[in-house]
């Protein structure tokens, strides 16, 4: 098996309790679980459909206010952006409008499939606990490079992994059946060197900002 991302030979992580295989590239860090046990879209909507988050949650909006305050505002003080992966309710569009002033589209596959990125370049994107879900995220890193403006800043949330295959077994991040792509920042900079991204800023666990060359 060859990763998805760098094209390397992969090497294969056994899940002996769920049944599962993963496939971890030495060269770029990027895991992916094997595509035949990907849930289908329906089980990954119905999994989605559990999730009860709202802007009524304080914690729920100060875990995105952290991700804004580090990941985006120092990049972005205008312009227009797009989150891309924003949930049967939006709140991360709703606190950058309510309390940042500002604008932004929201996109989703399963709850606003409408693509109102075409024909639009953006001066931000954000995707919050949304790449972990992609089959193929360089397809969606070219596509986000597609839609920024030049210079323009994209801002990704993720939970990344430690590098160590025990601990990756008993990590709790991956028990989400529609968690099925990890990264580790070096995986993010081979993407962003491919693609034409820079690194900006990371906290080395979670945020990750680009800017497009």
């Amino acid at each position: 098996m060859n990763c998805h991302i760098c094209h390397s030979e992969a090497r294969i992580i056994e899940d002996q309790q769920f049944g599962l295989n993963y496939y971890y590239c030495l060269q770029c860090g990027f895991i992916s679980q094997d595509r035949e046990s990907i849930p289908a879209f329906s089980d990954a909507r119905d999994e989605y459909d559990r999730h009860e988050n709202s802007i009524e949650n304080e914690g729920y909006v100060n875990f995105f206010k952290r991700f804004i305050e580090a990941s985006i505002l120092p990049f972005v003080d205008q312009g227009k952006g797009l989150d891309f992966g924003s949930g049967p309710e939006p709140v991360l569009s709703q606190v950058l409008k309510r309390d940042y002033g500002l604008m932004v589209d929201i996109y989703d596959l399963h709850y606003q499939p409408v693509k109102v990125y075409e024909h639009q370049q953006y001066d931000y994107i954000v995707s919050t606990e949304v790449i972990e879900h992609i089959e193929d995220p360089m397809a969606v890193m070219k596509l986000w490079h597609e839609h920024l403006k030049p210079g323009g800043v994209l801002a990704v949330m993720t939970l990344f992994h430690e590098e160590d295959e025990a601990h990756f077994l008993d990590w709790w991040y991956r028990r989400d059946i529609t968690h099925i792509s990890f990264f580790t920042v070096r995986t993010f900079n081979y993407m962003a060197e491919k693609i034409g991204f820079e690194i900006i800023f990371t906290d080395n666990k979670r945020y990750i900002t680009f800017k497009k060359k």
